[in-house]
């Protein structure tokens, strides 16, 4: 029976994994006052009324514990030209922010700049699912810059490919 499930999961890994997104940073502050963050491409649009956003979080990430207690979240949507910061936020390393341009809002949320888009959200609901914690957020606060999205396929990161405008 085990053989059966490695299989399943393999195959749902690479189905997962062939499936293009966007990729983003969602932050937020942990209980000692520290920004917290991780990069993530389990991230969809809810609702428009209320504007409502999700993501998940693995049960083994280190800031699952700072979402769960914050109530609030930034999400980043990355912009091409945001290869190294997706990189960084995506590795175990503790000190995330380290090394990175970013400053408190005014709703005391870590933001990083040159996103393509930011939202700040306060946490609506919080559901356990599986390995991992679904957070929904409301939009509170919303940004837009005028450039391209960094995608995310087959555990590579990239741009829009120029056929896709021809």
């Amino acid at each position: 029976m085990q053989t059966h499930v490695n299989k399943n999961v393999d195959t749902f890994k690479a189905i997962m994994g062939s499936y293009p997104t966007g990729v983003t940073i969602i932050t937020t502050e942990d209980a000692e006052g520290n920004p917290a963050g991780l990069t993530a491409n389990s991230f969809v649009s809810v609702s428009i009324d209320p504007l409502l956003v999700l993501f998940c979080v693995d049960a083994k990430a280190g800031s699952l514990h700072a979402f769960k207690k914050a109530g609030r979240f930034a999400v980043h949507i990355l912009a091409e030209d945001q290869n190294e910061v997706c990189w960084r936020f995506a590795s175990r390393e503790p000190n995330k922010f380290d090394d990175v341009e970013w400053s408190w809002s005014k709703r005391r949320l870590p933001v990083l700049p040159e996103s393509l888009g930011l939202m700040e959200c306060k946490t609506a609901q919080v559901v356990e699912a599986g390995d991992h914690t679904i957070f929904i957020g409301e939009v509170v606060h919303i940004e837009k810059t005028d450039k391209e999205p960094l995608l995310y396929f087959r555990r590579k990161v990239g741009s829009i490919p120029d056929s896709w405008f021809a």
